[in-house]
């Protein structure tokens, strides 16, 4: 190719037309769009004069209005070849790049820029093997270039090679590549064909450098694109088999739509991975084969789980209070205790060891209060009945190899609560059987531990689940049936019978209200008196709780509400004397009216499952031979304490003026009433010394005093338990005087206020007190 001829530069005045992003170079020819006043008028100048423009790059894209220090020195005379006026006032503009010029000066700014430019002519190289080597190297870097990108048109490519000489080659090599407009300004801005060189080399090799890149991403790419496109045909193909045989359901969509709930779960990795795992196994299986069946529904069961879901809890002690006093009457040791959860929650924002015992007899409110504590704390409330349980897999759940297997009665209580942090009442745990299936009160050692239940396992699940926020609440008849270690767990709160004036309050505030409201009464058509309630509690019932109380008011509601039925629609109010029309006649008769002093029947006092009761004891001494006749059902423990009572009699025989003999001459009976009913334990023991003393000796008893303590051959007076529903039978009965063990004085603080105003309690470390407190001496 031949080198330019040396000729003078040439110095024209032209208006200029400033570039955004956009480099021309000479000899080729470029479209672009022009929409600023400024550009706009100067392209008119153009065309009204010799079509002659400069253009030149700005240096900031985003100037708007550039001055003429923000453009660049060095631009291109160009020629127009074409104006449009598009819409929206837009010119389309086609130029030919004529030569490169720089600018003298400006001689105009506005309206629009006009400038003095000097032609700036190309230094041919000296040496010219030198410049056939740059020619060549560039070249070939070009074709290498060619071979991995597509972007650059044949037309372009054709135009390069039939370039005159190597500056014109030069120059368009520069405008087709794509590279950034300040590499392309550097190859305009050299007027060395040398230099012109090394600046097109540097950006051939970078352009090269970034096509191997893209090549190795594009590749990349595909590779994942073919493979993704594979496993959908594949999957499609699957499917269509499936419809085709009728099975719609195609194992491989289930088990990717289970994966991506797994992963929206966000479980721990762990537990995701034994999950997606499950997952695989699954899209392995055919439709229909039990395996599938069981995997699924194991996976569904552990998604429907509310692994990070938790109600909102209420810390209000106030509104807690307000809820509890408005559904029970008393219990003011759970509310307290309730109360100070919420207080510990409210300071720490959550504690341990939240799980509550209720012992009681029935009836006193124990699995109501249950419900009432969720709807205070604002927590979910399951209940979870544990009476007859005698199968360890129904706390800890069945493996998934048994057919019909499921999730112990935790998880379910949990799946069915919504929530990670229910109230979960697990009613009647002293009802817990055992048998060769397992012990489940072994079971609930571990989701009763708040050290262990943070990851509680259940056989079906094998994956751990965090019990730690569950508010636990157990209730129980009787805490000697509940296994130690069990016990040892919980934080118990006994829940004694209610007095009679208990009672009354909760009929009149509660119980008539809520059957009433089941019978579809009102308060209009149908009263209950306070002497009618009062005489139910004394004359028809005879219980620790209320339940007797309210299936009494039940019937009378049912009663009135048979006769409106019949046409008696007017408003009746039920009095003392009109209960036996609705009830019958009276069960239990007033005791203190008919109740004197008498010669061998001393009052014991008895614990048992619904509270306390009074046990008279009676004993009866006949001419005879000596023998010994225990009558009433009494039980192995029962009827040693009389042998024990008997024992210390003879031994203090001199001291109550009693025959010495007597053991040989007298045959003794010993009776305690109700001798169908079952009765045991060592506390009678004074009871029946007090009685076969006073039967010796003809001295009555009085019967306003009732007894209870153990007794040793010695004549010591021996501690029990149950002093608080003891002495609460006593005060039912109308007891004055109570005999205790002086070592059951300190249990006196648990016994209710009214019982302690009421009755006088004699404190007895032996015999001695307890016949000079109950004989009338």
């Amino acid at each position: 190719m031949m080198a330019l001829q040396k000729r003078v530069a040439r110095v024209s005045t032209l208006p200029l037309l400033a570039l955004r992003g956009l480099v021309v170079f000479p000899h080729t020819t470029v479209q672009f769009e022009v929409g600023r006043d400024k550009s706009i008028q100067a392209l008119q100048e153009a065309v009204n004069n010799d079509q002659l423009i400069f253009l030149v790059t700005q240096q900031d894209v985003a100037d708007e209005d550039p001055k003429p220090d923000a453009l660049c020195k060095t631009g291109v005379v160009a020629r127009l070849q074409q104006v449009l006026r598009m819409p929206s006032d837009i010119v389309r503009v086609k130029v030919e790049g004529l030569y490169r010029a720089r600018v003298r000066d400006f001689l105009q700014v506005e309206p629009f820029m006009s400038v003095e430019v000097r032609e700036s002519l190309t230094r041919p190289m000296a040496d010219k093997e030198q410049e056939t080597a740059y020619f060549r190297k560039c070249r070939a870097y070009f074709h290498q270039y060619m071979e991995l990108a597509r972007d650059v048109s044949d037309t372009a490519v054709n135009e390069l090679m039939a370039a005159r000489d190597n500056g014109i080659f030069a120059d368009r090599m520069a405008d087709i590549l794509p590279c950034s407009a300040d590499n392309k300004q550097k190859v305009l801005d050299a007027l060395s064909l040398e230099k012109r060189f090394e600046e097109l080399a540097r950006i051939l090799v970078d352009e090269v450098r970034i096509a191997e890149l893209e090549r190795s991403i594009e590749h990349q790419v595909q590779s994942s694109i073919d493979k993704n496109q594979r496993d959908y045909y594949l999957h499609e193909q699957m499917r269509v088999i499936a419809t085709e045989l009728g099975e719609e359901d195609d194992p491989v969509s289930e088990a990717d739509e289970l994966r991506e709930r797994i992963k929206a779960l966000q479980l721990a990795s762990d537990i995701q991975e034994k999950l997606l795992k499950e997952c695989t196994k699954l899209a392995k299986m055919p439709f229909g084969s039990h395996e599938a069946t069981v995997v699924r529904n194991y996976l569904d069961t552990c998604l429907e789980l509310p692994w990070h879901t938790y109600s909102e809890e209420i810390l209000d002690p106030a509104r807690a209070r307000k809820i509890l006093d408005r559904d029970h009457y008393g219990l003011e040791k759970v509310k307290e205790r309730i109360l100070e959860v919420l207080a510990v929650r409210s300071l720490t924002g959550g504690s341990k060891g939240q799980i509550i015992c209720l012992v009681g007899p029935p009836g006193v409110g124990k699995t109501s209060i249950a419900r009432s504590v969720a709807e205070a704390l604002g927590r979910e409330y399951v209940r979870v009945s544990l009476g007859g349980v005698r199968d360890e897999a129904d706390i800890r759940g069945h493996r998934r190899t048994y057919i019909g297997s499921m999730p112990g009665r935790i998880i379910r209580a949990i799946d069915k609560a919504k929530t990670s942090n229910p109230l979960i009442l697990l009613d009647e745990i002293d009802k817990l059987g055992s048998s060769y299936n397992g012990d489940p009160s072994s079971a609930l050692l571990e989701v009763l531990d708040t050290e262990q239940n943070h990851a509680f396992v259940d056989h079906y699940l094998e994956i751990p689940y965090d019990l730690s926020q569950v508010l636990f609440i157990t209730t129980a008849n009787e805490a000697d049936s509940i296994p130690a270690p069990l016990y040892d767990r919980m934080d118990v709160i006994t829940l004694s019978s209610y007095t009679a004036e208990e009672k009354f309050h909760i009929a009149r505030n509660h119980l008539v209200k809520k059957q009433l409201k089941q019978n579809g009464l009102d308060a209009r058509r149908l009263r209950i008196a306070d002497a009618a309630l009062r005489l139910i509690i004394d004359g028809y019932t005879r219980e620790g709780g209320v339940r007797t109380l309210e299936r009494c008011i039940a019937k009378i509601c049912r009663k009135r509400a048979q006769e409106l039925v019949s046409g008696k629609d007017c408003a009746v109010t039920v009095t003392a004397k009109m209960l036996k029309d609705y009830l019958g006649p009276r069960r239990f008769k007033e005791e203190s009216g008919q109740r004197t002093d008498e010669v061998g029947v001393v009052n014991g006092l008895a614990w048992t499952a619904v509270g306390g009761e009074t046990m008279p004891v009676e004993v009866a001494v006949l001419d005879g031979s000596g023998k010994i006749e225990l009558t009433g059902s009494l039980g192995d423990v029962m009827k040693e304490s009389a042998k024990a009572a008997i024992s210390y009699v003879r031994s203090r025989a001199d001291h109550w003026n009693i025959a010495g003999d007597f053991y040989k001459t007298k045959d003794i009976h010993i009776h305690v009433p109700e001798g169908a009913v079952p009765k045991d334990g060592p506390s009678a023991g004074v009871t029946m010394a007090t009685a076969m003393v006073s039967a010796l000796t003809g001295i009555p008893v009085r019967h306003d005093v009732a007894m209870t303590g153990e007794i040793s051959l010695r004549g010591r007076v021996l501690p029990i338990g149950g002093l608080k529903e003891k002495t609460m039978a006593a005060y039912r009965h109308h007891m004055k005087t109570v005999v205790i063990p002086q070592e059951n004085e300190a249990d006196l603080a648990e016994v209710d206020e009214v019982v302690r105003q009421n009755i006088r309690f004699v404190t007895a470390r032996n015999m001695d007190t307890v016949i000079e407190t109950a004989l009338l001496m």
